[in-house]
This record gives C-alpha cells, structure tokens and sequence, in this order.
C-alpha cells in the first residue's frame, strides 16, 4: 500500500464530485490515506504520481448534503468508470444493486474494505440489462456516514490482490476519528412516490491512544411505479428497508504493534414486483379466477443478512512492518413470494369440484455465501537499494462456502402431475426444488511478491508476481509490471502491463434453479443446470476454468499549478475464456442433446460455460480546478470514460459446435458488449462564499444498444444528459441544511417497444434509471 500525503491545496476537487487521482480535502486539513495499487509504505507528495490511475471520492461532503442515499447510487453520479443501475422486474437482480467497472462485469472488479478483501453476494444475477450471468459485491451494505474515503484503481491488479481484479479495484476506507454527528435525509420521486428516509449516526470514542468509530444507519425506500394506470404491472425501485452497524477502530498496544478490528452487520428487508398475471388471459395456465378474477402482481420478498469482521495485528521485525489480519465475510438470501398462488394446486381443486382456492405466499427458499480470508504481509523499505526501494511480499489463504435451500413444497410442485391444473410453483418466482438444493466448499492459497523502486528521481518501476492455486481448478500464476517517468516539474508519463484472472464463482458452478413448463401437454423440467451435473456432462459441458486476461494502461498527468490537474489514461483488457451464461438448449434448436435432455425427463436447459473471448479499450481524461471568484471560490472538475466492449471469439464445446447462435445468442451478445454506456461523462461545479455553497453537476451518458426478442430487433437508447442541482447553508458550526434535486429536468431512457425489452416495460433500466426527477432534503449535525 502507498501512504500518501496531501497538502491541502493541492490538486483540490470538490468533495461532491470526488476526484480522479486526488483526494478532495476540505481547506487547511492534513490527512493520511491509504491508496491501492502499491505496497510502499512511505509518504508520497501527490496522487498523481501515482504509476497507474487511481480516483479518491472524499465522502465527507457526500454525506453531509449529497442527494444520494447508499454507495451504489453516489459512486454512479460521481465515477465515470462506475456503473450501477437499478433493475426492475428481474427477479433477485432487483433486490442488490450491482456495481461494475469499466464496462465489463460485476464479478470482474474486486472490492476490498480497508484494503481487505470484500465478499461477494450469495446471488447471481440471471435476469435484468446488467450483469447477467454474474455475481457482485454489495455496496449498499456499508452505512455511507462509516466512510472516510472510496478508492478506485482503474487498472487491472491480480498480480497484487487476486481474482475478480480485472477491470479494476475498489476500496472502501472506513473512518476512525474521534468526535461524532448524525444526518437525516428525506427523498421522493416527483411524481411523489419511492419516498425515501434515511437516519444516521457516527461516533468516534478515544481508547488510550486509539479510536474505536461505530456507525448506525437505518433507511427506509418506498416502491415507485412508472407503469401506466390501465397497466397492472408495478414498474420502478425496490421497497428496501435496511437496519445496519458498523464498527472500525485501531489500538496501539506498544511500540510498534496495533490492534486493529472491523465489524459490520445489515439486514434488510426488500420486496419487487415480478411480472403481473392479467386476469383471464392467465387462467388457467396461470391463476384461479376465485382466487384472483382480474389477476394480480406477485411480490418477491427478499431477506439479506450481510455480515462482515476484520481482525488484525500489525507490528515491526527487524526493520520490517507485518500485517497478519483475518477477514470474515458472510451473505444470506431467502425468499418469500406474496400475493401469488400455485395455479396447478388451485386449479387441481377446482377440477375436483372445490373453491380453487391456493395459498397466497411461499417459503421459496434461498442461498448463502461466506468467505474466510487470512492474510499475512510483509513490508520494508530500502532508502539506499536501487535509489530507494519497497519490497513487499506476503501470503494468502481464503476459503469459501456455497448452499441453496430448497422452498417449502408448495412453492414448487406440480399438484396433478399432468399440467391440466395450471402452472406448478409460486407464480413470480418457483421455489428451489430439493434437487437445486447444495452446500459446497472450496479454498485457495496465494503467495505474492511485489517490488517498487525509485531508480532515479525521474523513474519509478514496480514489478509483482502472484502464485494462486484454487482446490477445485488448479494453479495461475499472475504478473505485472508498471512505471512512470517525470518529464520535467508538470508532467508525468505512467504505464503499466499486466495479466490476471478470475476464478469461476461457486454461485457460477454450482447455481442450480428448476421450474416446470408445459410441452406438447406434458411437465417437463426447465433446469439450469450446474457444472458437473448429469446434464452438462451428457451435453460435454466441460468444467469451468478461471477467466484469463492481458491488461495494458498508457497515459499521462499534468499538474501545472497546485489548483490545476489533468489526467489522460488509455487502457485495453484483453480476457480469454469469459464465462457466460449459455442460452436454452431443447430438442428444437439441438435435436441430438434434446434426445438425451427428453431421456433424463428435462424439456430445456442452460449452464455456465468458459465460451467467449472479449476486448475492451478505453479512454479516461479527468480535469479539475479551483479558483477565486469574486468574494468566493469556484471548483470544476470534469471526468470522462469511453469504452468499447467486443465479443471477438466464441468457443463451443466440441459436443456444441455449429451451435455457437444458441450458445450466445445476439441478444446476449449485446447483453456482453454493452451492458452500459459506452460513454459516461460528469461535469461538476460547486460555488461557496461565505455560509453558503452552490452545487451543479451535470451527468452524460452515451448511447446504448440492446437486443430484443424477435430476430433482427435492436433497441437504440439514445445519449442523454441529466443534471443535479444543490444548495447547502452552513447554519451553525456544527449544523448544515441541504436541499437539492436530481435530474431535475426529468430524463429518461429511450421509449421502446415494450414486447422486446427485458423488462416488459417502454422504459427499460438502463445508463441511468427510468424513474425520473427526486428532491431530496439533509440535515447535518457534527457534536
């Protein structure tokens, strides 16, 4: 890691809009960070001598008055390489918010928390615009008021943390500072709903010569509908309610030696609507008319428990600094379907001369995950080797664990076994089946070694090398090389070359999700069928590997003044054997696998497969000042991300090939190569004389192309702009009021048809969100 400190005017950028390598610090403050990307532990003078390009979002004015209320939504509006958007209509997808760099997939970009592995998700998402086929990290699940700072390396970094770091790394930098204060927000739509409440509160407590800084936060996120009034369905934002605490302190013990300890917990309640079912058109197949004789929205119920420590020792040893730390991370999922039937119970009934009456909600089962991380590092530096050299090196070994739950039987039986009774499973959402039902495990070790030297005062060169082996695939070994060189006082050239990987998930490996569908009148089985299975092995589905990739970054900063920066990187990530998610297979479209699915009693089937090679190249450009204006001070900041995502080799199993439009279909193609913008822009002023500060940021996001369900279909989204609008008056010392809005002028998506969009709907959720224009209000107390 890099300690890096920053005088209070250099390279300053509104903490409302972050900065692209450079901390946004408040005037006359003197704070030490820790930065991703290198492992020196002395002091550098700037961020932006930095070998690869690295973002600091201070979250410091974000939290006091900012607009958005969780870390998805404000690292959207603030990085251009980052994309979260919110899914509606897409099943457990609409539940978590997924997060992605660079364009590429949620999977592929490690988080770490204090710079300490992150664990991902229990869920991977299958359905939605964004991220399909992958599992994530869940930014929601950190309380906003905990974090000091959010770190974004724009480069790829196997070599130095492991697997998912291939488009990037973010690091999430908890507080630990002495004092306390609170906020209170209140938002909602403009057309008046998803009424939004947030309450949250941070104290730091002094232990001896250490701080131990405890966060609560409770929010409270109503549903919003965009549907139009003779339209059944509920379009719009997930009705989330979130209880969570965190605590993160460290504790000198003697000398050189720290305790330090991070703990963290949410549960949250949310619920989505899933397709409607529309009265007679659905019955029988679908609903009971004595149940519901206009139809009815069933509710998928999700119940999240996120849980998260860290513990940790640091101490000296013969002049070398040690970190030996041990990470725990665990997420639950379990659903509840409402307002739904089982139709083929209900329908079973009636034909037997009953009410045709069913239960109304179902226990659907669920999944978790957890992981185990410990870690040992080690670090000194060497004033006279090579001009001044860190050499860092250290060990890894981390185990995870993987089960699905099957529902209660009503949730997914087929009540008469001969489909003449209606769907089986809870409408909206079958439950897992006994069958899907699974608790694997796997670990891996890691060793690691990382060198970085100051050959001259102009050359910088860091080199390090990472050996990994995972139980269930075997070994990878990953390397990277980047440098920069001054040219002169203001301009600096940086680069760096790389590979990576990124291990097959258990969730990819051993997902499994069954459902009934109807055939020529005959129940057959739809499975998704997990690697290894009976199914996959009869297709010739071989087992999955890691992802490989090649990362090159090429660019420059320019600081001509200690109010002025500007920063140019290109980049490209080549990645070999990507894991998709396969489309449906049945006798129709592969007669010969369909013989073989008809014979084990299976209709139709997916799976995970290692089937594609993508490229992906890109620009970032980041500009920032900040100057007197009149009796106040105005900062600007710009920030830019072009990227371009492209499919160039898809690889059938032998047993698939001639198969390759089944195996990744156009429509899932596009669903690869642009799962968002190819373009994202923010362009950010903020305006402040005496009590009072002005706010105006204005977000572009380019063009989008998706496919829709008929062949030769393309939806077109069109570039769009939104803006975001602020006003803050520091009232007391210690009390601040903000009001503001966002996208005021109440942009959406592109209108398309809704018979081929994903979502159903004429607005799809894709760059930036359907919902429209919000309001929101903070108030802001420091004690």
């Amino acid at each position: 890691m890099r300690a890096i400190r920053l005088l209070p005017t250099a390279l300053a950028v509104l903490s409302l809009f972050g900065g692209t390598g450079a901390l946004a610090q408040e005037t006359g403050s003197l704070e030490r960070v820790t930065v991703i990307g290198s492992r020196k532990s002395l002091p550098a003078a700037s961020s932006t001598e930095t070998l690869v390009p690295v973002d600091i979002y201070s979250m410091s004015k974000v939290t006091e008055g900012g607009g958005q209320f969780d870390l998805a939504q404000t690292l959207q509006y603030l990085s251009p390489s980052f994309n979260s958007t919110r899914q509606t209509g897409a099943d457990g997808a609409d539940l978590i918010d997924s997060a992605a760099l660079r364009g590429l997939g949620s999977d592929q970009t490690l988080v770490l928390v204090n710079g300490k592995r992150r664990h991902t998700v229990a869920l991977v998402n299958l359905f939605g615009a964004r991220n399909r086929g992958t599992t994530g990290t869940d930014m929601n699940s950190l309380p906003l008021l905990a974090i000091d700072n959010v770190q974004v390396l724009r480069d790829g970094a196997a070599a130095q943390y492991g697997s998912d770091a291939i488009a990037g790394v973010i690091n999430v930098q908890l507080k630990k500072k002495a004092g306390c204060e609170a906020v209170a927000g209140y938002g909602q739509y403009s057309k008046g709903d998803g009424k939004n409440y947030l309450a949250s509160a941070y104290c730091g407590v002094k232990l001896g010569d250490g701080t131990l800084g405890i966060t609560g936060e409770w929010q409270d996120r109503g549903r919003s509908n965009r549907a139009d009034p003779d339209n059944p369905r509920t379009i719009g934002d997930t009705q989330v309610k979130n209880k969570t605490v965190y605590l993160n302190g460290e504790l000198p013990v003697s000398g050189a030696d720290k305790l330090y300890v991070t703990a963290g917990a949410q549960n949250r309640d949310a619920s989505s609507a899933a397709w409607a079912r529309n009265g007679d058109d659905d019955i029988p197949s679908r609903n009971s008319a004595a149940m519901y004789p206009n139809g009815f929205v069933p509710y998928i119920n999700g119940k999240i428990e996120d849980r998260y420590l860290i513990v940790g020792w640091k101490s000296a040893f013969a002049g070398w600094d040690t970190d030996l730390s041990q990470t725990y991370g665990s997420n639950k999922l379990r659903y509840s379907i409402s307002h739904t039937l089982n139709a083929s119970i209900a329908n079973k009934d009636l034909l037997a001369g009953g009410k045709g009456i069913s239960a109304t909600s179902f226990d659907a089962g669920g999944f978790g995950f957890s992981q185990a991380t410990t870690n040992f590092d080690v670090s000194r530096f060497f004033p006279d080797l090579a001009g001044g050299s860190n050499i860092a090196f250290g060990a890894e070994y981390r185990r995870e664990k993987y089960d699905i739950v099957a529902g209660e039987p009503g949730s997914y039986i087929d009540a008469d076994g001969v489909g003449f009774g209606g769907n089986a499973g809870s409408q909206g959402f079958p439950g897992f089946q006994p069958s899907d039902a699974t608790n694997r495990s796997r670990n891996s070790q890691a060793i690691y070694l990382d060198w970085e030297a100051t050959l001259t005062p102009s050359l910088t060169l860091d080199a390090a090398l990472r050996g990994e082996h995972y139980s269930d695939f075997g070994s990878t070994t990953t390397a990277k090389l980047a440098g920069s060189y001054k040219v002169g006082k203001d301009l600096l050239l940086r680069g760096a070359a790389s590979t990576g990987f990124r291990a097959p998930s258990l969730q990819q490996l051993y997902f499994s999700s069954t459902f009934t569908d109807f055939i020529s009148g005959r129940p057959l089985d739809v499975v998704l069928a997990p690697n290894g299975s009976k199914i996959t092995n009869a297709a010739g589905v071989p087992a999955l590997k890691q992802e490989k990739s090649k990362n090159l970054t090429l660019g420059f900063t320019v600081k001509p003044s200690n109010d002025t920066a500007i920063t140019v990187d290109l980049y490209q990530i080549n990645i070999r054997d990507r894991i998709v998610l396969s489309g449906r297979f049945d006798e129709d479209n592969y007669p010969a696998l369909g013989a073989i699915l008809q014979g084990l009693g299976v209709g139709q089937a997916q799976f995970f497969v290692n089937s594609v090679n993508t490229r992906t190249r890109g620009l970032d450009l980041t500009a920032s000042s900040r100057n007197k204006l009149g009796d106040g001070q105005l900062s600007t900041f710009l920030a830019l991300n072009v990227s371009r995502t492209t499919v160039t080799a898809i690889h059938a199993p032998t047993s698939l090939k001639g198969f390759e439009d089944v195996l990744l279909s156009e429509r899932e193609r596009l669903f690869i190569e642009q799962g968002g913008p190819r373009s994202k822009a923010t362009l950010g002023f903020e305006y402040s004389r005496g009590a009072w500060t002005g706010e105006a940021k204005v977000v572009h996001f380019g063009s989008q192309t998706q496919g829709g369900f008929s062949d030769g279909v393309f939806l077109h989204y069109k570039p769009k702009t939104s803006m975001d609008l602020g006003l803050s008056w520091q009232a007391t010392p210690a009390l601040k009021l903000s009001v503001g809005g966002n996208n005021v002028f109440n942009v959406k998506p592109s209108r398309q048809n809704p018979d081929e969009t994903d979502n159903g709907f004429y607005y799809d959720s894709v760059q930036f969100g359907l919902n429209g224009a919000s309001y929101f209000a903070r108030a802001y107390y420091r004690f």
